[in-house]
């Protein structure tokens, strides 16, 4: 049980947490700076029979490298490829990062300087010290958390600044995503204290320090966070905003609307109210229409009662999303999804962030036409936002709420950290016009009887926090027996018909996925999304007649599902989001060699058979709108 209470032990040690406050991105401006602490960093795991050396000799106290062996490694990166060591691949418990950096001095010499420490995520549990003192801890991963360390790092002027991540990768019911420990105690043939990590999700559980470390800066008074909501009439647009503010009690903020040739095109006074924008450019999405991705720049200025400014620069896409019972509408037209899911994975880097990556995988979906995908299973870094937000791309922002499987997962405990992690999720994305809905879970076991409460108590409220953007989950339940489906706004199912059911045989698929929509929506009256489907394909391997795990075959369960596909988008069905995008790592199992297959590019991003036919049908689709301009249509020369 040594793991369950260490995954515990800064929540009884400290600080609590809760969700105040913004968690605006830091970006410049004429009064924030940032300075970024990426890089080589000290790491060391701990290798004690029960993980808690760091803790019981205080590794924070003093430089790490004096606490005993170090090695180089990479921030941003999931620490398990970096090495060759099998054991620390495979490490499950707390890891320990440190670097030292230097503080600019004007930063320290103005006191009306606010020094802020930012990690971007870390895999799952973590607590930060700086110089030895505690500055917060965070649990779960994929979203960022922050800490003023303005006394800490002012009593040593003059000296560079250590700072001290622990971060535990375990695994509980009560952790999104869940997981159990597994104690092997049989001698005869497990070593003493052998323990197993088990999850419900199929995707390397890969930890770290994920996302970038830095430093920002911003005045005394600040903006401390903007929530803006959109609408247009007409040919009008309207931008509600709301500007909270910290350290000034009678602040004059005042807004500024531009457009992309930066010409101001609205203008507002006060901490809220509504800019209205005469010939509104709105945001389309991709390939819906000729200019996608249209962004305004809403400058917010803060001036404090000392005169102190604050200026916040947030851009902002016009548009609306609605659903109805067989639409799922933006900006008042029907909106289809073709698009992919995801993962954050490459070679060595695991989930750390990488912009050479990113920057490649939003070119290759576009060459395929895919105008949206599902960040799957977790939240994506902020900057893959950004690029769907610029590119036009539709994004279903999802939870860590993937392997919800046990029944003591659905319990108070798990519950309460789940809204939680729900409240973060929307803090931080609620101003991406790229994101169009919220996806609360991944198959979770929604035909147990807490599941009803669970979700009718989760669903709520998320609305409550957001409620301009509609809410699912998404299902592998019986459609019939699923208690959180009633909650939801879109049915999202996934289904792998000739796969895992009836393995090798294609001709059952037309009959069982008519049947899987007939039945979803004569119950729910609801749009529905195939938010997964697929098979695995190796690349290179070959066989006529088509075999399962050969490219052929890949391509012929997609064939088959898209002929469904074309028929039931005439009615209900609003999207098609294929499984997955490229391959990815998983856990070692009978069922994966060196991971799953199931993507139409290969983990290097090389193109599989089925990329061509994807691309081909997704250009069909958008083709067929009418709205692409002719330079743009498929195939362009």
């Amino acid at each position: 049980m040594w793991l369950l209470k260490l995954a515990c032990l800064a929540a009884v040690c400290g600080l609590t947490v809760c969700v105040t406050g913004g968690m605006l991105y830091p970006r410049e401006s004429p009064s924030r700076e940032r300075k970024e602490l990426d890089g080589l960093w000290a790491f060391r795991a701990d290798f004690s029979p029960d993980r808690s050396a760091g803790f019981n000799q205080a590794w924070f106290e003093q430089p790490l490298a004096e606490t005993g062996p170090v090695i180089d490694m990479a921030v941003p990166s999931s620490f398990n490829d970096i090495t060759q060591d099998a054991e620390l691949r495979d490490f499950i418990g707390w890891v320990w990062y440190e670097k030292e950096v230097w503080v600019p001095v004007r930063w320290l010499q103005d006191k009306d300087t606010r020094i802020v420490l930012r990690v971007g995520s870390a895999h799952y549990y973590s607590v930060v010290w700086v110089n030895g003192v505690k500055v917060m801890e965070h649990e779960g991963g994929h979203l960022p958390f922050e800490a003023d360390i303005d006394s800490v790092i002012r009593k040593d002027v003059g000296m560079p600044c250590r700072i001290t991540v622990a971060v535990n990768n375990t695994l509980d019911l009560h952790t999104l995503p869940p997981g159990t420990i597994k104690y092997m105690n049989d001698r005869t043939k497990y070593p003493t204290g052998y323990f197993i990590q088990g999850y419900n999700f199929d995707f390397f559980n890969y930890a770290g320090i994920h996302r970038s470390v830095l430093l920002y800066t911003t005045p005394r008074a600040y903006i401390d966070d903007i929530t803006v909501d959109t609408n247009f009439s007409d040919s009008t647009g309207f931008v509600f905003y709301n500007v909270s503010v910290v350290g000034s009690a009678k602040p004059a903020v005042k807004v500024v609307l531009s457009g992309k040739d930066g010409r101001c095109v609205a203008t507002a006074d006060g901490p809220s109210g509504v800019l209205k924008v005469p010939e509104v450019n709105l945001w389309w999405p991709y390939l819906m229409h000729a200019n996608a991705g249209y962004l305004y720049s809403m400058e917010v200025q803060l001036t404090a009662e000392s005169g102190q400014i604050d200026v916040y620069v947030l851009p902002v896409g016009i548009r609306t999303v609605e659903v109805t019972s067989s639409k799922f509408l933006i900006n008042k037209k029907p909106f289809y999804f073709h698009g992919v899911n995801k993962h954050e994975d490459a070679d060595i880097r695991g989930k750390g962030f990488d912009w050479p990556l990113i920057v490649k995988d939003f070119n290759l979906m576009k060459w395929m036409g895919a105008n949206s995908f599902r960040t799957s299973h977790y939240p994506y870094a902020e900057e893959i936002l950004q690029m769907a937000d610029r590119h036009g791309i539709v994004v279903i922002d999802e939870c860590p709420g993937v392997g919800i499987k046990d029944i003591h997962s659905f319990g108070n405990e798990s519950l309460a950290h789940h809204l939680v992690v729900m409240e973060e999720l929307v803090r931080r994305d609620k101003n991406h016009p790229s994101v169009v809905m919220w996806s609360v879970a991944n198959e979770p076991a929604a035909e147990m009887p807490p599941a009803a409460f669970y979700f009718k108590q989760l669903v709520a409220h998320t609305k409550s926090l957001d409620r301009t953007r509609p809410v699912t989950f998404i299902t592998d339940s019986n459609y019939a027996r699923d208690l959180g489906a009633p909650y939801v706004d879109v049915i999202c199912v996934n289904s792998y018909f000739s796969w895992y059911h009836d393995p090798g045989h294609l001709e059952v698929i037309p009959i069982q996925l008519n049947t899987q929509f007939d039945n979803w929506y004569g119950k729910y009256q609801k749009p529905i999304i195939q938010s997964e489907y697929g098979a695995d394909a190796v690349p290179g391997l070959h066989n006529d007649p088509p075999t399962m795990f050969t490219e052929e075959y890949q391509k012929q369960v997609l064939q088959n599902y898209h002929k469904v596909f074309d028929q039931k988008r005439k009615e209900f069905v609003v999207g098609e989001l294929i499984w997955n995008f490229a391959d990815f790592m998983t856990s070692q199992g009978i069922t994966r060699v060196v991971g799953n297959k199931k993507g139409m590019f290969t983990r290097q991003r090389q193109p599989k058979s089925a990329a061509f036919l994807l691309r081909e049908r997704y250009w069909t689709i958008a083709n067929g709108t009418g709205v692409l301009p002719t330079w743009a249509k498929y195939p362009c020369q």
